[in-house]
């Protein structure tokens, strides 16, 4: 059964909605070898978004098999304490040409990078639908 994004915590919601967090996906690649990426995302009303270049392994994967995990991670000041939230998720198309374009554009405003960097690229962005999220540290 799908989590709706509402469901998450207010507490995962203001830990995951903190500018410049990255989180690592996981996924298995046609072999069921497993791949990691770090990639940057948004939480927003409509749940979770990432965005890579078309033609990248990851996403390639992901339109093969949309399950995947994600996983931001927080060691805290001094690293006295380790929270996280990992989701577990179905992940679904949600753009492509100039929408995912702008999704881009806007990661990088929220990642305090240049958005034209990426001016004139083919891009995708998909949507995390989760099934399972756990949190761990002052979350939980």
């Amino acid at each position: 059964m799908t989590v709706s994004s509402a469901a998450y915590a207010p507490a995962v919601r203001r830990f995951l909605a903190t500018p410049r967090r990255y989180a690592v996906i996981a996924h298995t690649d046609a072999a069921g070898m497993p791949h990691q990426a770090v990639v940057w995302y948004r939480l927003d009303e409509a749940g979770l978004l990432i965005n890579s270049l078309v033609g990248r392994r990851w996403p390639n994967q992901l339109q093969r098999d949309p399950r995947v995990a994600f996983t931001v991670h927080d060691e805290g000041v001094g690293g006295e304490r380790e929270d996280y939230v990992a989701v577990e998720a179905v992940a679904s198309v949600a753009a492509t040409g100039p929408e995912a374009l702008a999704d881009i554009e806007d990661l990088a405003r929220r990642y305090g990078s240049d958005p034209g960097q990426f001016a004139g690229q083919q891009r995708i962005s998909f949507r995390l639908s989760p099934i399972r999220i756990s949190v761990h540290g002052e979350l939980a």
